[in-house]
């Protein structure tokens, strides 16, 4: 699988760009600001119909201009795929694949599997638990429909149940009879879920340790631990016994809702303790885990993106991760860099197809 064409119009800050791509390697260089981290964007959206970096679309097009447009040509399993999007604002997003818009944006995630790694990945570590679940979500959903319907549905009833305590706590009421309905719904739902998250983490686990390793050079022991509240009892008895504290909070405190991923090195959290390097290093294996964890899953390679890698990575660790996706075990691979010739530099070894794109002022050409 791989894209092979890329027409972007009034996206961010570029505003007219196609080009023919390489089936390995694209180098997207040049300074900073200038429209590289823009492209992979592109790219990113056209897989999972939203920006990497920006969830509010109207905020994407380009500044004074009406609507953006996104169209890719990919190769998979041996048919071509267009893909199309289109968003004018104050309108509604089109999504197309050959043609045929979707019904439901839902149903495309998983069609064009893809993995990003950015600097703002460090978000992982440092910020809250809300960002480790999207995490787990974003990757389980790309091979799991029936996952991202089951999550829908919970966060649809969970919104429905904090209104509930919220009026119940406006009106002066307590009602059980109203929340219980709730509880069944959403503990069918999170128990759904919290197997699969467990599932999950059991095969992704040993990946993400071994490309630790090769890009650490073995310095350092990393681990991941699941932590849920369901793993102490099940939902519907932590709803139930819960209640009169819910109604106090006016929000429900217990659920899959809670759940988070502790990262360590050595016995002790990352967050505190690891170095900005290490720090890189974790979040770059755990993109990298999730490549292969989902190569397997769905039997096709799926894009990798690399913005900005070399960004508090020492040379070790950088020659490390290069001599990594250059393998066969990589399908199509793109990279930016302010550097014009660092990365073209890193590959001029490794016998692999590559194409270089200068990028300036958001005008896109190829060297």
């Amino acid at each position: 699988m791989h894209l092979s064409e890329l027409s972007i119009v009034n996206f961010k800050n570029i505003q007219d760009a196609s080009f023919e791509l390489s089936e390995k390697v694209n180098c997207f260089l040049g300074n900073n600001g200038a429209g590289k981290t823009t492209v992979l964007d592109a790219i990113y959206y056209l897989s999972f119909c939203k920006s990497f970096f920006n969830p509010i679309d109207s905020q994407n097009i380009r500044h004074d201009e009406g609507y953006f447009v996104l169209d890719g040509k990919f190769f998979l399993e041996g048919e071509t795929e267009r893909i199309f999007c289109g968003l004018k604002r104050n309108e509604k997003k089109k999504f197309k694949r050959n043609q045929k818009e979707y019904d439901r944006l839902a149903d495309h995630i998983g069609v064009i599997p893809l993995v990003m790694i950015a600097p703002s990945d460090t978000a992982l570590i440092r910020e809250g638990s809300d960002v480790r679940r999207k995490f787990m979500d974003g990757i389980i959903s790309q091979y799991n429909k029936a996952y991202l319907d089951t999550l829908l549905h919970y966060n649809r009833l969970l919104a429905q149940r904090n209104a509930m305590l919220k009026h119940q706590w406006a009106e002066g009421k307590y009602d059980t009879t109203s929340l219980e309905v709730f509880d069944e719904q959403l503990h069918a739902h999170g128990t759904e879920l919290h197997l699969e998250r467990k599932r999950f983490l059991e095969g992704y686990l040993p990946i993400f340790s071994n490309f630790y390793q090769l890009i650490s050079g073995g310095a350092e022991e990393v681990n991941i631990v699941y932590q849920s509240q369901l793993s102490e009892a099940p939902m519907i008895n932590l709803l139930t016994e819960h209640r009169k504290r819910d109604y106090r909070a006016q929000y429900t405190t217990q659920g899959i809702h809670k759940d988070d991923l502790e990262f360590t090195i050595g016995e002790y959290p990352m967050k505190k303790f690891g170095s900005q390097g290490q720090k890189k290093s974790f979040v770059t294996s755990l993109r990298l885990a999730q490549f292969d964890y989902l190569k397997e899953l769905k039997q096709r390679k799926p894009i990798l993106l690399l913005d900005d890698i070399f960004d508090k990575l020492d040379d070790n660790r950088v020659a490390a991760l290069m001599k990594l996706v250059s393998e066969e075990h990589f399908g199509q691979i793109f990279i930016t860099d302010a550097n014009l010739h660092r990365v073209p530099d890193l590959f001029k070894d490794e016998n692999v197809p590559l194409k270089k794109f200068v990028v300036e002022h958001g005008a896109i050409n190829q060297l």
